[in-house]
This record gives structure tokens, sequence and C-alpha cells, in this order.
């Protein structure tokens, strides 16, 4: 086991202070990362500390392509299951890949055995936007499939809108064999994600939230099976 730093999930612009690296994309081909040192709300401007230790001072409103990360440590073992938080087009990573570490060298290289199949190297300390794979967003989880899906689903949580019909959609369709769904409220679920949030016309026809999300006590308990490669999704 060896502990690395690396980059999660990424945040929204508003809480660019207190968090640790961003990254400022100037080109396509061009990354800088660097570290927020403070902020100036009254005249709306950021300083950053770049990886040379040179400062920069810049209005966010004339910056563009600015992604922010949480800067946090994981501990990666040979075996571990991990996904790629952002894409790395010089090793042609798509955003939210995964993959099983099947080596760890001296210098800390992760040698991936991808699940598209591919085997690779990949230095944390030039790509350092990695996670644990065994759990993603909704959101994130959109084009991965996995044997066995377990939904996680706050009826609580902050961000209503979060919660809705398609994102209960797209992460039941994850799963090819089995999906289980947990959730801290079991009666106000079906409103939860009955939520519609999508466009409708006048001809659109009309499905309540009794027809497509039923109490636990309709659905037949299925007999627990397990089907290789599972992932956990939280609404």
């Amino acid at each position: 086991m060896r502990e690395f730093v690396a980059f999660s999930e990424a945040l929204p612009q508003r809480a660019l202070h207190g968090f640790g690296q961003f990254e400022i994309a100037g080109s396509a081909e061009t990354v800088l990362y660097a570290q927020v040192q403070s902020t100036d709300a009254a005249r709306n401007r950021l300083t950053v500390r770049l990886l040379d230790g040179t400062k920069r001072t810049y209005d966010p409103r004339r910056q563009r392509g600015v992604s922010i990360f949480r800067e946090e440590l994981r501990r990666f073992s040979v075996g571990e299951r991990i996904q790629v938080t952002a894409p790395a087009n010089d090793l042609r990573i798509a955003n939210r890949e995964l993959g099983v570490i099947r080596g760890i060298d001296g210098a800390g290289r992760l040698t991936l055995n991808m699940d598209s199949g591919r085997l690779l190297q990949i230095d944390p300390n030039k790509h350092p936007h990695l996670d644990y794979g065994y759990a993603m967003t909704s959101h994130s989880s959109q084009g991965q499939t996995a044997s066995r899906v377990l939904i996680h689903v706050d009826t609580e949580l902050l961000a209503k809108d979060l919660l809705n019909s398609r994102m209960a959609y797209v992460s039941v369709s994850r799963g090819a064999h089995d999906v289980q769904l947990f959730t801290n409220d079991r009666e106000k679920l079906p409103t939860v994600l009955g939520h519609d949030i999508s466009k409708q016309t006048a001809n659109s026809p009309q499905i309540s939230t009794e027809q497509t999300i039923g109490s636990q006590q309709d659905i037949p308990k299925a007999a627990q099976q397990e089907h290789g490669m599972g992932l956990g999704i939280g609404l």
C-alpha cells in the first residue's frame, strides 16, 4: 500500500476559498496547477500560488477554463479498483474510466488494467485525478454498466433538484443483473424520485408516482446473487 495525493470530485467555483489545488487550463496542451492563497470579495480578486512558487492575482470572471478540485490523501494497493476523475488526453483516458491496479513500482507509477481492456501506466504526480472506483454519483455513472448496482438515495439532500426521475432512471439502468436501493425514508422515496425536471408537451402522457415506484411490499424479494463487478451510486 502506498499513499498518494489525489484530486477528487470537481467543486463549484463559488467554493474556491479554503479548498486545495485547482486547475487553470490555458489551452488544450497547457494545464497549470495552483493553490488558492486568498480571496478579495470586495474587488472580486483571487490570489493563487503556482507549483513553482509564483503568485498570480486575477478576476475569476475574466479567466475561463478553471476547474476546481479537492486535494485529498488516497491509499492505493495492488488490486484496488480506481476511477479517473478527469480526462487525460495524452494517455487517451476519458473522464470516469474505471480500472484495477495491477502494480506499483518504486517511483509510485501505477500499472492499470482498465475496464476497456487496455493496460497502461500512469504517474500520479503528473495525473493526480484519481479516486477509489467503488462508488460514484449518478451523473458520473452515465455511460457505465455494472453487473450489480447499489443505489443510495438521501431524501433529506439539500440540493433537491438532484433527486428526480431522470437521475433515478440513470442510476437504475446502470445495473445489468441486480439493482438494490437504500434510503433513509421509504415513505418519502416515491415523491422524491417522482420529481420530473424535463420539459413536457401538452400531449405528453402523465404517469403518477404510484405507477412508477411502489412500496417495498409490492416488490418481490429477488434471490441474492453476486454478479462480478459492482458499483455504488449516490443520489
